[in-house]
């Protein structure tokens, strides 16, 4: 098993309009060139999982699992994403099947109140380009404000997963309802939940199935508070679930 913490830095978006001049130049009454100039740093820090037979088989597309934490976890210390889900499973050497899939845990700063689908898209075409991913079995999920932020980025970016799981969070229903019609979801949410009521999730639930999408589960914990996903996470047939969908589906072979 191999767990790495790796800087990610990505300098992107470098816009500029033609002919440089000085706005003190601007004259009115007549257009003059001017130049926009912006340069945007992303700096994410995250613990990066390998399964164990990545090396071995360098020919093979291996599933992604992305992780977003709570906003517990957030800091400058990345050991402190092992707190829960996916990172704590692996980190504690349990004997689950998330051990299959690569898992990256992104970190985010104290300042951050929530997470950005810029940066998170930035940090997602890293990850693609730099290790054997399958593209087609890329999988979401995240708990509390990460749960929040699956459901953001997913809404924001439905064709990048082909399946999310978020816990404990909410988002907006009609967004999700436009955006995520044909995604595979999963969500999880105690029935007493003192931090983020249930209702934030029922809310998400019942526009996306008004919205016609018949693959979506939701299991509700009775008696459970706010960390459903101690129960959720440890759960093989979540990562099965995952591994169930991918982006391209099989195609269906025409009736005789």
């Amino acid at each position: 098993m191999k767990l790495r913490s790796v800087l990610a830095t990505f300098v992107t978006a470098l816009l500029i309009c033609v002919a440089p001049a000085l706005a003190d130049d601007a004259r009115p009454g007549s257009q003059e060139p001017q130049t926009f100039e912006k340069q945007i740093t992303i700096k994410l820090e995250y613990l990066l999982y390998l399964p164990t037979d990545y090396d071995k088989t360098p020919d093979k597309k291996w599933p992604l699992i992305v992780f977003l934490h709570g906003s517990g976890e957030r800091g400058s210390d990345v050991q402190m994403v092992k707190a829960h889900g996916p990172p704590k499973l692996l980190a504690d050497g349990t004997d689950l099947a998330v051990k299959n899939f690569i898992v990256v845990s992104p970190q985010l700063p104290k300042s951050e109140n929530g997470w950005q689908p810029f940066a998170l898209n930035g940090l997602l075409d890293d990850i693609l380009a730099k290790y054997h991913v399958d593209k087609d079995r890329v999988y979401l999920t995240g708990l509390s404000m990460g749960g929040y932020g699956a459901w953001q980025w997913a809404s924001q970016n439905p064709g990048r997963f082909a399946a999310i799981a978020p816990m404990s969070g909410g988002g907006d229903p009609r967004r999700a309802a436009r955006a995520l019609k044909k995604m595979p979801i999963w969500n999880f949410h105690g029935e007493d939940d003192p931090t983020v009521p249930i209702s934030e999730s029922e809310k998400m639930v019942e526009a996306i199935q008004k919205a016609g999408n018949e693959e979506v589960k939701f299991t509700r914990y009775p008696g459970v508070g706010h960390n459903c996903w101690e129960v959720a996470y440890a759960n093989p047939e979540l990562y099965a679930w995952f591994l169930s969908h991918t982006l391209r589906q099989p195609a269906v072979a025409p009736a005789k």
